[in-house]
């Protein structure tokens, strides 16, 4: 068991009934799970037909779940972000300075980042409240941009705080000729911000790329197109260091289906062979497709033991096959 399991892959893949009946299969065992949806487009209350929110809520016993509302998160954020700032700055640009942040609230990847400091936070309370966080994600596309934020922002922010020292630098040789400039820089919160941020952008680091506390569960169809996206994201987190869990096939046509789905059955087995062949050394579970939505707990029971077997480690350490896909 890894005390985070990250759900994720092509839209419509079925992740978070996989995250879902993953979360309930730990909780049924002991172990004090919090299922987390990070996908603006939540659908966990639907899995468990039960109401959840940005406030965790029980779902059953050993069991919470968590729904991260991106908008209320960067809200947060930027609200933080401008308490800390206006204390440092003249009045004469207090309404700038507002301006701006704002400007930056509405601008791309804010929810992004307010989503990863979210899930840091959750992911640093992990053992206290919880001992396991099964977290569902977004598209490939969105969760790739956000696990790979610690590396690319960490240089970012090593720039911000070398140029935050030596602006401080500037302002301590104004200082010695104004006392009141000198009593407000005794102590720089911006420049604290920064490396606090720095700090939890390594936390961040060291958790998601620890193969004994994190692994990152894919979940694909039988299909060409989830193939190909699933090979080059194995690469991808392959290549930053992020373990590959397991592999989910889902909505795999069994032989009862009849004569009518016999042509589209007969294409899986070709994709499932495919499938085998690209990552042969990562745990697979195959899942059936069923004749209904997964709705209620009831429904995710039996696929919860069928994902036991995810947790069946690997002989070999993993990569992807080459030719399809963008391996380490």
């Amino acid at each position: 068991m890894k005390r985070f399991s990250f759900f994720g892959g092509k839209g419509g893949t079925g992740k978070t009934s996989c995250a879902a009946a993953y979360a309930l299969s730990l909780s049924r065992r002991g172990v004090r799970t919090l299922v987390v949806s990070t996908d603006p487009a939540h659908s966990l209350s639907d899995a468990f037909d039960i109401p959840i929110g940005y406030e965790a809520v029980q779902l059953r016993e050993n069991l919470h779940g968590l729904e991260i509302d991106a908008a209320v998160e960067a809200k947060k954020y930027m609200e933080l972000i401008q308490q800390k700032t206006l204390d440092l700055v003249s009045a004469v640009i207090v309404d700038e300075i507002k301006r701006q942040i704002e400007i930056a609230y509405m601008s791309p990847g804010a929810e992004e980042a307010a989503i990863f400091d979210k899930f840091v936070e959750l992911m640093e309370s992990a053992g206290d409240v919880y001992d396991a966080i099964v977290f569902d994600t977004a598209p490939t596309g969105h969760t790739l941009r956000l696990l790979t934020l610690p590396e690319i922002l960490g240089v970012w922010i090593e720039q911000l705080i070398e140029k935050r020292q030596k602006a401080m630098h500037l302002m301590k040789m104004a200082a010695r000729y104004d006392s009141y400039l000198a009593d407000r820089i005794k102590e720089d919160p911006i420049l604290g911000t920064l490396t606090a941020r720095k700090e939890k952008f390594a936390l961040a680091r060291d958790l998601l790329t620890d193969a004994s506390l994190t692994g990152f569960f894919f979940v694909l169809n039988a299909e060409k197109l989830s193939i190909l996206e699933t090979a080059r994201a194995v690469g991808l987190l392959v290549k930053h260091g992020i373990s590959i869990g397991g592999i989910v096939i889902n909505k795999v046509i069994p032989p009862e289906a009849g004569t009518f789905f016999e042509k589209r059955r007969t294409a899986q087995e070709e994709y499932l062979a495919e499938i085998d062949g690209l990552f042969p050394s990562y745990s697979r579970v195959r899942l059936p497709l069923l004749d209904s939505d997964i709705r209620g707990v009831e429904q995710l029971e039996s696929m919860a033991v069928e994902l036991e077997a995810l947790e069946v480690e690997s002989p070999l350490a993993g990569t992807v096959k080459s030719g399809s896909g963008e391996g380490p």
